[in-house]
């Protein structure tokens, strides 16, 4: 399976690129992960919303170039549907039954996606209700398809 992982802005903290790339030598394993980063619009200080719709515009754009044709993209977003981390497991372990072996995992800017991104996207997926930095989502997310790939086995997790 090939897991891809398309976000807003780059790592800057050490710590966390230091858990981005523990997380990405566990998955080794199980898939071939593949992280694009791609280059955050900056956004001014009071930004209207005509700017903020913008900006979203701007990023959806380099977003959607960077997604292959055959890719199942799964876009982050605060409406999507919640799942535990057994039924995150079975929703990738499913993918791959029905033939979906490029799964694209994509995480917007600090303003969120794009319509143009929402509609692209074959499924939209919520962690939570709370805000999170971009940045240590990222590492969460990872974390979270180590731990399907786990469940998925039946290797041992921490519940």
């Amino acid at each position: 399976m090939n897991i891809t992982l398309i976000t807003v802005g780059k790592l800057k903290e050490k710590y966390l690129k230091d858990a981005v790339n523990e997380y990405a030598k566990r998955l080794q394993k199980y898939c071939k992960l593949n992280i694009i980063e791609l280059q955050d619009e900056k956004t001014p200080d009071r930004a209207s919303e005509k700017e903020e719709l913008l900006i979203k515009e701007k990023e959806g754009e380099k977003i959607l170039s960077s997604i292959k044709d055959n890719s199942y993209v799964v876009a982050m977003d605060l409406k999507g549907k919640m799942f535990s981390s057994e039924e995150f497991s079975s929703f990738i372990d499913d993918l791959g039954v029905r033939g979906n072996s490029n799964i694209d995992f994509v995480i917007g800017g600090s303003l969120g996606l794009s319509e143009a991104v929402l509609k692209r996207a074959n499924y939209k997926l919520c962690f939570s209700k709370m805000t999170f930095p971009h940045q240590l989502f990222r590492v969460m997310l990872l974390e979270q398809v180590y731990r399907a790939f786990r469940i998925s086995r039946g290797e041992p997790y921490h519940k």
